[in-house]
């Protein structure tokens, strides 16, 4: 079988998952002005897909560029990178307040 062509991949942070087997991911990136060669911050929402809901809000993914899954869905999830620690601290603040009560 055939290699496919080079596919972009990028790291973004996980800001919706609203949606079925589909994650928001917010991706930074730098660009330098021409002229005046300033830095500036320029962002980009995709839609990514995530057959298996594994992602939360607050984790930091790697993306891979696909073919079109859906209208607006064109890119898939590689890994994650690093777990949101939103998620674990809500679990423990639960437990706490179970154990003083």
């Amino acid at each position: 079988m055939r290699e496919r062509g080079v596919r972009k991949k990028l790291n973004g942070v996980v800001v919706g998952t609203s949606m079925e087997k589909t994650a928001m991911v917010l991706v930074n990136r730098l660009k330098k002005h021409k002229t005046y060669t300033k830095l500036t911050k320029r962002y980009f929402k995709y839609l990514v897909h995530d057959p298996q809901n594994r992602c939360q809000i607050g984790d930091k993914v790697k993306i891979i560029e696909s073919r079109p899954i859906s209208k607006r869905k064109r890119w898939q999830l590689i890994e994650i990178i690093e777990k949101s620690e939103k998620g674990n601290l809500d679990n423990g603040s639960d437990q706490t307040l179970e154990q003083v009560t």
